[in-house]
């Protein structure tokens, strides 16, 4: 467990041996799993070559061992008059014409066929057989009496036939053959009967001996390695060639046989014999039924598979002991900037803000060095600034002090001012000096948020000075529900509206000027407009507006020159965000200025529950 632990240490300790580990075991996973896929690929196609070449060979030599038994089939049958050699085979004893004739005809049959170890007639009436055989380049023929041959199997199978045959396996018959045919050449036995055209009562039986030298030839077209074996079996499933007998038992015993009887023409079988699995490939004869059977262990097939699957190993622990010597160095150069980096950090995270690192090359390392050393940067320029702006905040509180000081007693010296005039009875200049002190008490009041109420009222105090100046020349009409007049808005944002309406509307012509002021709402925002009919602006003037309302609005808000509507189109952008709209529409002696607030963006404070 201890050794474990330090092991997770070891690797989480590092970035670069978090790396080498991924990309190693990501390396082992795709050889181990190309070495895998390889193998199963190789292994399905070892087993689909060998079922393919060794099916199709034993279909060509079993096509030839039918073809073979074919013409065993048309040796036997009499190449002349069968009349005249039926009427010999019932009066060779009495003729010695007949006799001659039944010699002639077996020499002629015998005669260069090095295949046929011996021939033998049997003759049923007599009891006797004539055996032909090749004594050195000699063809001999003797005759014997022999009434056994009728007790013999392959008699009794040739007779109960209805093609007149019979095959016989001398090597795997199991019984001991009547005939003098003692010589271990013989192997394979072909016998047929030869009956009377008029009776179909058997005559004669022949029988035809076959050396070994169809065996090596089958031996030799049917590629056998190792531990493979071959079996060939007649229609009635008798052994005739076995390379290994035991092996044929075994077959039976897991009757491997009795499938492939029953089977198609051609295909395989697997089967565990032994404790070892097996493959038979085989192949039945169209003809006759003959049967062609080889086996192959699955060790053997697997063989070619394993050594190949060695050899895929070998080569890929080689790529794999390359690869991860390429990782490790891979892992090194793109950790190696990293850990420059982290000890960079480490100096700037102790307060040494003069940490920076060389920048090397274009890619990602460099492009975050590159960031680090801006950031450094950064940071030591705004810690100058913050050092300014702390001295400047104290000078500012200063300011701010002394400048609270002067609007108040600018309206307490209003106030006294008022009083003044009232004991003098002098009412329009107490009207006129009260509105100016509420107006400046409403400015200088520590709200920036107001209800629209509010906002409205102060209008009002506004307006009167204005009345005062202008007198009947300023007309003032409210357009404005008592629903709308809860709405929360930015303190001085109609009076900057009135303010210029006034300026640029009033002032600039000597006949009466209507001013409306009004509000309206639908389903997403609250629309406010201060409208007059005095002279439009000029086009100019308005597009200059226009491309100030349309700047960005921190660019606005910090520029000496802002006039009134840019600073409060900045502070609707401040407070609302892009939903509100500062916008002005001036043509045809009327001018408008409209104010559009979404509903569902609540000012600091701010709430729109009772509309």
């Amino acid at each position: 467990m201890k050794s474990i632990k330090r092991m997770r240490e070891y690797v989480a300790s590092r970035l670069v041996n978090k790396l080498i580990i991924l990309f190693s075991a990501i390396i082992i996973l795709v050889v181990v799993s190309l070495t895998f896929i390889s193998y199963q690929r190789l292994h399905k196609e070892a087993i689909g070559h060998i079922i393919s070449s060794s099916s199709n060979n034993l279909m060509l030599v079993n096509q030839n061992l039918e073809d073979y038994v074919k013409e065993m089939e048309k040796r036997s049958l009499p190449q002349i008059n069968f009349d005249e050699l039926s009427y010999a085979f019932v009066h060779e004893a009495d003729s010695y014409a007949s006799k001659m004739l039944i010699e002639d005809y077996l020499r002629s049959i015998f005669y260069n066929q090095y295949d046929l170890e011996g021939i033998y007639l049997y003759l049923v009436n007599s009891g006797k057989y004539y055996e032909v055989k090749r004594l050195r380049n000699d063809i001999t023929i003797s005759t014997y009496e022999d009434s056994t041959v009728i007790n013999q199997p392959w008699y009794k199978d040739a007779l109960e036939s209805q093609f007149n045959r019979s095959y016989q396996s001398l090597p795997f018959s199991g019984y001991e053959d009547s005939y003098s045919m003692k010589t271990e050449k013989g192997f394979f036995a072909y016998h047929r009967v030869l009956r009377s055209i008029a009776t179909r009562t058997p005559q004669a039986v022949i029988s035809f001996y076959y050396n070994d030298s169809i065996y090596n030839d089958i031996i030799e077209d049917v590629p056998i390695e190792d531990e493979e074996q071959l079996f060939w079996l007649g229609p009635n499933n008798e052994l005739f060639i076995a390379t290994d007998q035991s092996r044929f038992s075994q077959l039976v015993k897991e009757q491997v046989i009795e499938a492939i009887a029953n089977g198609q023409q051609q295909g395989e079988y697997t089967y565990t014999a032994n404790e070892q699995k097996h493959l038979a490939i085989y192949n039945i004869g169209e003809k006759e039924g003959w049967k062609l059977i080889k086996t192959i262990p699955y060790s053997q097939i697997n063989a070619s598979a394993q050594q190949t699957l060695r050899f895929s190993l070998l080569i890929g622990i080689g790529f794999l002991v390359i690869a991860v010597l390429l990782v490790i160095i891979l892992a090194n150069r793109i950790t190696k900037p990293l850990k420059k980096l982290s000890t960079q950090m480490k100096r700037f995270g102790s307060g040494d803000f003069d940490a920076t690192l060389e920048v090397v090359g274009t890619d990602e390392l460099a492009y975050l060095s590159h960031r680090f050393n801006s950031m450094v940067k950064r940071t030591n320029e705004l810690i100058n600034e913050r050092y300014k702006l702390k001295l400047a905040e104290k000078n500012a509180v200063l300011k701010a002090l002394e400048a609270e000081i002067n609007p108040h007693f600018l309206y307490n010296a209003l106030q006294a001012v008022s009083t003044k005039a009232l004991k003098t009875g002098r009412l329009e200049i107490v009207e006129m000096v009260d509105s100016l002190a509420l107006t400046l008490r409403y400015c200088i009041s520590g709200k920036d948020i107001v209800t629209a109420e509010e906002e409205l009222k102060h209008i009002g105090h506004y307006l009167a000075i204005q009345k005062a100046r202008f007198g009947e020349r300023l007309i003032v009409e409210y357009q404005w529900s008592e629903s709308l007049k809860t709405i929360e808005i930015p303190k001085l944002s109609i009076q900057t509206l009135v303010e210029n309406a006034v300026k640029h509307g009033v002032e600039k012509v000597s006949t009466p000027v209507k001013l409306e002021i009004r509000a309206s709402r639908d389903d997403h925002h609250v629309t406010i407009v201060v409208a007059n009919n005095g002279p439009a602006i000029d086009e100019h003037k308005l597009a200059e507006i226009e491309r100030w309302l349309q700047q960005d609005w921190e660019e606005a808000l910090y520029k000496q020159e802002s006039i009134g509507l840019v600073n409060l189109n900045a502070r609707l952008k401040l407070l609302y965000g892009s939903s509100a709209k500062l916008s002005i529409y001036s043509a045809n002696e009327l001018t408008e200025m409209i104010i559009s607030l979404p509903l569902d963006i609540l000012p600091e404070g701010g709430s729109y529950d009772e509309l």
